[in-house]
């Protein structure tokens, strides 16, 4: 019986992935804060997130049910990421920056949603993060688990961006603390490595 249902994996791996830091959740924070166009970021966001997402799950799936063999080669890449992953998250937690809320608003909602657009879909990571990390392990699960997986990783999405969005007014303080981000990360590295060995445990 597997240490982890789909779903449940899914969206422990998304929110993973998704609370690092980074400029797409420092711009959503700092629209949160000034409380403008708080909405449209977060609907720019969170979409982006599950349609990459949906296109991971969906290629990944197909290249693999062509070439089951393939399977075990994403399941310990997918362990490595994970181990990686986590490496990262130790060395953030080892020296804690903040989510900056420095900056000026966007004056318009056009400017606000193309700012989150291109700090969607021209930050290379992402596509690493939803494609190809969260596919190749979404396909680890076969039909209809990798369906699960994913959907999984986009509640996570949906959950993580309208909490910094529309509860940044009152946990604004808290997310701009360097020790809260140690916390937040050596908590993340801690899951990813559950996740690693979950992943690595044989199957059969």
């Amino acid at each position: 019986m597997p240490a982890l249902s789909p779903a449940l994996a899914g969206f422990g791996t998304g929110a993973s992935l998704i609370v690092a830091i980074g400029a797409q959740n420092s711009f959503v924070l700092r629209t949160g804060l000034a409380r403008r166009w708080v909405l449209p970021v977060v609907l720019v966001c969170l979409v982006s997130d599950a349609v990459l997402i949906v296109a991971g799950v969906a290629g990944i799936g197909a290249v693999t049910a062509r070439a089951p063999w393939l399977l075990e080669v994403v399941r310990w890449l997918g362990v490595v990421f994970l181990v990686g992953y986590a490496g990262l998250a130790l060395r953030r937690a080892a020296r804690p920056a903040a989510l900056s809320a420095d900056g000026s608003p966007e004056p318009s909602p056009r400017r606000a949603i193309l700012t989150a657009v291109g700090l969607t879909w021209l930050n290379p990571h992402v596509y690493l993060d939803t494609m190809v990390l969260i596919g190749s392990l979404a396909a680890t699960h076969g039909d209809p688990g990798r369906w699960a997986f994913g959907a999984g990783a986009v509640v996570a999405s949906a959950v993580w961006f309208p909490l910094i969005g529309f509860g940044a007014a009152r946990a604004g303080r808290l997310l701009t603390r360097p020790l809260a981000w140690r916390v937040v990360d050596a908590v993340i590295a801690v899951q990813l490595l559950v996740l690693a060995v979950a992943l690595a445990r044989p199957t059969g």
